[in-house]
């Protein structure tokens, strides 16, 4: 079976984490990825709450981890004390620069991650005791900064650090998996080509445009956080599959930041999951989903299918 020295320390069968995608990676999620030998995560995105994340942990068993964003938990600290009293066996919290945080999970006995987007940040991320770093390019899905590619980030972090280093971002494939385990990564943080999986969050409508969706149908943009009056830092705009909204307004935030009826639009949008107007998160690997799977049969895929890849060499 596929697996690195990480993930045998971990105590992991393969060498996958699924990203906590706020909105898709609940608990069933997390349980299926942790059932099939990786490291489950539930993740609380920019509507993340204390409430809420304890709804999804009671979905999951056994080993798991969370995932938090940073603005978040400044606006509601009892999401991150949550957190820290279910006890998880990684806590990610990433999208920020205070990593006082690292030092509250390590008296709870909690190994730590956070993405990474260069590599002083890998350096400022590791000098606080960060135990896992997550170099995440470019072509991912949702937030993130757009600027470095997945291979050259996993690079520079690799040569900048000493801690173990997953890679994130386009990463839907066996070849891509075999790609950045080749590479030196000590796992693969996947988001996307789990999203359209039986045990996601996510909706129907959207499970269809991510099937639908090819390699060159996504974009980085902050229209729908401007749209929402959600306070994203503008480092970190999200990689979303394009739609009408994004045609209209990218390029117009502060127009729109300004236009009430677009904003109201954009709201009944995503309650009427109509995904011409409301976002669907997804990475340049999108093409990669061709139908609705359990997550089991992804991740055997994607590791059957890499093993055989790197044992040719």
């Amino acid at each position: 079976m596929l697996s690195t020295p990480w993930s045998r320390r971990a105590g992991l069968r393969v060498p996958i984490v699924n990203a906590p995608m706020g909105g898709v990676a609940g608990g069933q999620l997390a349980a299926a990825v942790s059932a099939a030998g990786g490291l489950g995560m539930v993740g609380m995105g920019s509507a993340g709450s204390a409430s809420s994340l304890a709804a999804e942990l009671q979905q999951v068993a056994g080993t798991f981890g969370i995932g938090l964003v940073d603005w978040v938990i400044r606006q509601e600290p009892e999401l991150l004390d949550t957190a820290l009293q279910a006890r998880p066996a990684l806590l990610s919290v990433s999208f920020g620069t205070d990593l006082s945080w690292v030092a509250l999970a390590h008296e709870a006995g909690i190994a730590t991650a956070t993405q990474v987007y260069d590599a002083d940040g890998a350096r400022r991320a590791a000098d606080a005791g960060i135990d896992v770093l997550v170099a995440r390019g470019g072509e991912g899905g949702g937030h993130g900064e757009a600027t470095v590619a997945t291979l050259p980030l996993l690079d520079a972090v690799l040569n900048a650090v000493s801690v173990p280093v997953l890679a994130a971002g386009g990463i839907a494939s066996p070849r891509s998996l075999a790609a950045v385990l080749a590479a030196g990564a000590a796992g693969a943080w996947l988001g996307t080509c789990l999203s359209a999986c039986s045990e996601a969050l996510t909706t129907d409508a959207a499970r269809k445009a991510l099937i639908a969706a090819r390699e060159t149908d996504t974009t980085a943009t902050r229209v729908f956080d401007v749209g929402r009056d959600y306070p994203w830092p503008q480092r970190f705009p999200s990689r979303v599959l394009r739609n009408d909204f994004v045609a209209r307004w990218d390029g117009r935030e502060e127009e729109l930041a300004g236009d009430a009826g677009a904003r109201a639009e954009l709201a009944e949008a995503i309650a009427a999951e109509d995904y011409g107007v409301a976002p669907v998160d997804a990475g340049q690997g999108v093409a990669m989903i061709t139908g609705v799977e359990p997550v089991a049969d992804v991740i055997e895929r994607l590791c059957a299918g890499a093993e055989r890849l790197l044992a040719r060499w």
